[in-house]
């Protein structure tokens, strides 16, 4: 068994928990350099034994933790029998190492290393393979980078680190959703739960023209798609609630949620129970919010601090799949308390994220960007449908697009207007980016890596433009990526 440094000194249940939800408290000898292994291993899902690919860190726990002021310094090696390249999601990076293939480096051949040395961004982040079949057959894993004040604040970490998951073949499930039979089964006639109320799905005329979000919030009939595929699970660190983890915590405890929706196509819903505070999303510090209830999107992360109720009981912490009944989860349980199973349906659907942009608009950036001339404003539509299945940028997929553009240095501002009946989590690499408009209203938002644009919808983000390159800008639901709806922004000299 892994012994693990908590608070005062607890245990995870076992060696599997302490791999990726209970996390060091204390710093240690800093390694010169680390090593990450690219492999396929084997998982359990549902009592089915499933061959998966995953990111081996040290000791061969999936994923990457590294104390305070250490360098992001490791070697990739890439064990698979095919090519594969890992994306730093959230770090910003030199160019080379972003980890997008042939911009510029191309993948790692079987067999080959890769060295990378930088100075990280503390925070919640993840790394995943930028083959969207391979992120789609797990091939992610966390990367938390632990901060000084991580240290003083001496809370129990516990990642959450949440994914989709299919017995099938991923090129068979793209297959699938791209030529219609994913989402054939869905009962497009059902109402889905807003924050409004009932909203009945019909594909008839629409008539959608140029609505905001206030017109939207106000119609009785609505096309708006949730999901495109039912999934055969939904995880939680690699298990199902059949069968979930279950962290030991103290009685009264103070516990730190690192939550990471490294799912391809699903947004959930985190349920903690007993309330807690949002204190970061995406690695950047936010104004505390309380509440038990909060969203992500794929790509997206949230750190939220709970203070356990002095209780002998069972805390579930659970991830509720947009617009459906299945859930996910882990248990977080002091010594003596009971667990019990729990069923992976809930009693009724969850509702759908965040469409009039109401927890977005809620968020505030502790350290917001520096007040700026903008130099550089553009537009960005965002468009595509179910049937056919294609997915836009400016009207143009991959290989046809149109680069953005910017100047090194220069403040940048871009609006992504929605005109698809989908939402759009839009990641930009090699940037942090603030959050400063939503629909009509300008707003000293969250700094993020990846924005949830809802149907019919605006949101504006700021920037200063980094490093002179080609940095990618994409939509981080897998088959809307796959099928084309990502394009560079390209930052010249």
């Amino acid at each position: 068994m892994t012994n693990v440094l908590t608070r005062r000194g607890f245990l995870t249940a076992t060696a599997a928990l302490a791999a990726t939800t209970a996390l060091p408290r204390i710093g240690r000898a800093q390694e010169s350099s680390r090593q990450l292994t690219v492999a396929t291993r084997t998982i359990e899902v549902n009592g089915k034994a499933a061959s998966v690919h995953g990111i081996a860190g040290p000791g061969g726990r999936q994923g990457l933790i590294l104390d305070p002021g250490e360098r992001f310094k490791l070697t990739l090696e890439n064990t698979l029998d095919v090519e594969t390249i890992v994306h730093w999601h959230g770090q910003i990076p030199p160019n080379i190492q972003d980890g997008v293939p042939d911009l510029p480096r191309p993948k790692l051949v079987p067999g080959e290393t890769r060295d990378y040395d930088f100075e990280p961004l503390a925070g919640t982040h993840w790394m995943h393979s930028h083959v969207p079949t391979q992120e789609m057959n797990l091939l992610a894993a966390p990367l938390i980078v632990r901060s000084t004040e991580d240290v003083i604040e001496d809370r129990q970490e516990v990642v959450m680190f949440l994914h989709d998951f299919s017995f099938k073949d991923p090129q068979a499930v793209l297959d699938e959703i791209t030529q219609g039979a994913g989402h054939a089964d869905m009962d497009h006639g059902s109402s889905v739960a807003t924050p409004q109320g009932s909203m009945q799905m019909d594909h008839g005329d629409m008539g959608m023209g140029q609505m905001n979000m206030s017109d939207m919030a106000n119609m009785s009939t609505m096309a708006m798609d949730l999901n495109d595929f039912n999934f055969d699970a939904y995880l939680t660190n690699d298990r199902t609630l059949d069968d979930p983890e279950v962290v030991r915590v103290e009685r009264g405890g103070r516990v730190k949620l690192r939550i990471i929706n490294a799912s391809s196509a699903t947004t959930f819903w985190i349920d903690t129970g007993i309330g807690g505070r949002l204190v970061a999303v995406d690695g950047h510090r936010i104004s505390p919010l309380n509440g038990n209830r909060f969203g992500l999107a794929m790509g997206q992360r949230l750190d939220i601090d709970l203070d356990l109720p002095s209780e002998t009981r069972t805390f579930p912490i659970l991830a509720l799949r947009e617009g459906e009944r299945e859930r996910t989860g882990l248990m977080l349980a002091p010594a003596g308390a009971a667990v019990s199973k729990m069923s992976d349906l809930g009693e009724t659907s969850s509702p759908a994220f965040d469409i009039d942009l109401s927890q977005e608009g809620r968020f505030r950036a502790i350290n917001p960007l520096s007040d700026r001339e903008v130099s550089n404003s553009q537009m960005i539509m965002l468009d595509g449908s179910m049937s056919p299945y294609v997915w836009t940028i400016d009207g143009r997929g991959w290989g046809e697009h149109r680069p953005i553009t910017a100047k090194s240095g220069e403040r940048v501002e871009l609006m992504f207007h929605n005109m698809s009946m989908m939402g759009h989590p839009m990641h930009l690499h090699g940037h942090a980016f603030q959050v400063v408009g939503l629909n009509a209203r300008r707003v000293s938002g969250a700094v993020r890596d990846t924005v949830y644009v809802p149907p019919m919808a605006n949101v504006t983000i700021a920037m200063d433009a980094g490093e002179a390159a080609r940095w990618m800008l994409h939509c981080h639901h897998m088959p809307h990526l796959s099928t084309g709806m990502m394009t560079e922004f390209r930052v010249q000299a």
